[in-house]
């Protein structure tokens, strides 16, 4: 915690990425918010992890505790980037309240949602 310019309590939120790739899929596991402010983190290593070339990645959003507009946003332009080449981005194991955002807009049907990471992506992980 740190104090705002009131004295307020204002938590720091920071967004963690950490990705996997093997065999031309990739596990990219997202932890804390995606908001205005952590949104261009993310945008970053999306277009990192996209010059590598994969062609599935699988975005793990067990640890997001919140994901406004803006995160869709990149979700969606990750996607499209994806799409272009024949490639698929796919949402697994959003908590509750991301899920609800993912419904809510009607992202569920644009997205494949699992509930967990596909078992076939953490084997390659586990063997990569």
């Amino acid at each position: 915690m740190t104090r705002g310019r009131y004295g307020a309590s204002v938590r720091l939120v920071e967004l963690k990425v950490a990705t996997q790739s093997h065999a031309g899929h990739a596990v990219m596991a997202v932890a804390g918010e995606i908001d205005l402010y952590t949104a261009p983190r993310l945008q970053t290593e999306f277009t990192r992890l996209l010059e590598t070339g994969p062609d599935r990645v699988v975005i793990d959003m067990s640890e997001v505790e919140f994901c406004d507009s803006t995160g869709m946003n990149v979700l969606l332009s990750a996607l499209k980037r994806l799409r272009e080449r024949g490639g698929s981005l796919e949402v697994a194991a959003p908590r509750p309240a991301v899920r609800k955002i993912l419904q809510v807009t009607g992202l569920d049907s644009v997205f494949t949602v699992h509930d967990t990471v596909p078992a076939d992506l953490l084997t390659a992980e586990q063997q990569g």
